[in-house]
C-alpha cells in the first residue's frame, strides 16, 4: 500500500510499525509535524503522547519510560537537540533504548528554519558530557525517514543504546511516495534488564552513576566493547562507483543533490559515482575505502565541514578531498557542484 505523504509524518508512520510506545516531545520548527502526527496516531492506538514542557523535560521522560522497557520516541530540531543532550547522556551510560530525530535547521543559535546540516558533530561525536556514542542513522528520501526509523528502533534495542535518525528540513517537509511496512515490529524481550515494577519479583536498578572510580572505568570500558560491536552494522549505499575516477559523497539532501550531479557528469564523459552513508555512527569506513582508494574524493554537505572531517578521518589513504558546501539554508545547487567535480577531475581544485 502506497501514501503521499511528508517526510515528518513518515517519521511516525516508522515508528507506529516499529511497535512504539511512547512519544514525548515539544513542538519546534521545522520537526513539529512529528508531534502533530504522534498526538493523531498514539492515542488511536492505545499509545501515549504527551507534549512535555521543554525539550529537557522530554529527554528525562524517554528516560523514565525507556527504564521499563518501553519503545519511546521524541523529535525536535537543533535548538532543543541542544537542550536533550544531557538527557542522552543518560541514557546512553545507563544503557537505555530511544529514538531520538533531528529535523536539522540552520544555527549556529536560533540561527533560522531553513535547512542545514550543522548538527553533524553534536549527533555523531556525543553532545553531550562523557564517553558515549549514538548509532545515527540518515535517511536521504520520505521512504527511509520511515524505514530508518524502523531500523533506530531495532538497532536501539539491540545494543541497549539510544539513536538518532538526523535529517534536514528539506526531508522533513518535502512530499512523497512512501510504501508502507507490511508489519509491525515485534515486542523486544526486555526480561534482562527492564525495571518491572511488580512485587512479586526483584525491580532492577537503572542508573548511569559510579560513585567508585574503578567501576566507573569499568564500565566504560564494557561501553567502549559494545561499540565495536555496533561497527558491524554500519551500513552504506554506492552508486556507479565501479569505474569511477572521481567519488562524490554526502548524506541526506546532500546526498539527493550530488546523485543528480553524478549523472549530469556521466553525461558529459567524467566518471563519477556517488558513496553515501546509511549510517553515521558507526561509520561505514570499510565501506567508502573500498570505493574512494585511489580515487578524487568531493564532499557535499550542508555545514561547515564537519562531515568532510570524518571522511578524512576515516581514509586509510588520504587522497585529495575537496569540499563543496553551503550553509545558513542555502541548497547545494547541481551545476556548481558539477563544476566543482570537473576542476578536481582536472586536479584543478
Amino acid at each position: 500500500m502506497r501514501k503521499f505523504v511528508r517526510g515528518n509524518e513518515a517519521v511516525m508512520i516508522g515508528a507506529v510499525y516499529a511497535g512504539v510506545d511512547a512519544y514525548f516531545g515539544y513542538p519546534i520548527t521545522p520537526a513539529s509535524e512529528i508531534a502533530h502526527a504522534a498526538a493523531e496516531y498514539l492515542p488511536c492506538l492505545g499509545k501515549e503522547f504527551l507534549q512535555a514542557e521543554c525539550e529537557t523535560g522530554s529527554a528525562n521522560m524517554m528516560y523514565g519510560a525507556a527504564s521499563a522497557g518501553k519503545k519511546v520516541i521524541s523529535a525536535s530540531a537543533g535548538p532543543g537537540m541542544s537542550l536533550m543532550q544531557e538527557g542522552l547522556s543518560y541514557l546512553a551510560g545507563a544503557q537505555l533504548p530511544a529514538v531520538v530525530v533531528d529535523i536539522m535547521r540552520a544555527g549556529p543559535g536560533l540561527g533560522n528554519i531553513y535547512p542545514e546540516q550543522g548538527d553533524y558533530d553534536q549527533a555523531v561525536k556525543g553532545g553531550g558530557h562523557g564517553n558515549y556514542k549514538c548509532i545515527v542513522l540518515a535517511p536521504a528520501s520520505v521512504q527511509e525517514m520511515c524505514d530508518l526509523t524502523i531500523l533506530a528502533f531495532d538497532l536501539a534495542f539491540k545494543y541497549r543504546n539510544p539513536a538518532v535518525v538526523l535529517a534536514d528540513a528539506v526531508l522533513g517537509q518535502m512530499m512523497e511516495s512512501l510504501i508502507l511496512p507490511e508489519k509491525v515490529s515485534d515486542v523486544p524481550d526486555t526480561d534482562g534488564w527492564a525495571v518491572k515494577g511488580r512485587k512479586e519479583t526483584k525491580d532492577n536498578l537503572i542508573f548511569s552513576i559510579y560513585l567508585d572510580a574503578d567501576r566507573q572505568e569499568a564500565h566504560n570500558f564494557l561501553l567502549n566493547k559494545k561499540y565495536e560491536e555496533m561497527k558491524k552494522d554500519a551500513r552504506a549505499e554506492s552508486y556507479l562507483t565501479e569505474d569511477a575516477d572521481v567519488i562524490l559523497t554526502g548524506y541526506g539532501t546532500s546526498a539527493r543533490i550530488a546523485r543528480s550531479a553524478v549523472d549530469v557528469l556521466r553525461e558529459k564523459g567524467i566518471k563519477a559515482g556517488l558513496f553515501r552513508p546509511i549510517t553515521l555512527s558507526p561509520f561505514p569506513a570499510k565501506e567508502l575505502n573500498a570505493c574512494a582508494t585511489g580515487k578524487k574524493i568531493v564532499v557535499v554537505e550542508m555545514s561547515n565541514g564537519q562531515y568532510r572531517d570524518d571522511v578524512v578521518l576515516h581514509l586509510e589513504n588520504k587522497e585529495q578531498v575537496t569540499l563543496f558546501n553551503r550553509m545558513g539554508g542555502n541548497l547545494p545547487k547541481v551545476a556548481d557542484l558539477v563544476g566543482v567535480v570537473e576542476k578536481a577531475a582536472e586536479g584543478k581544485a
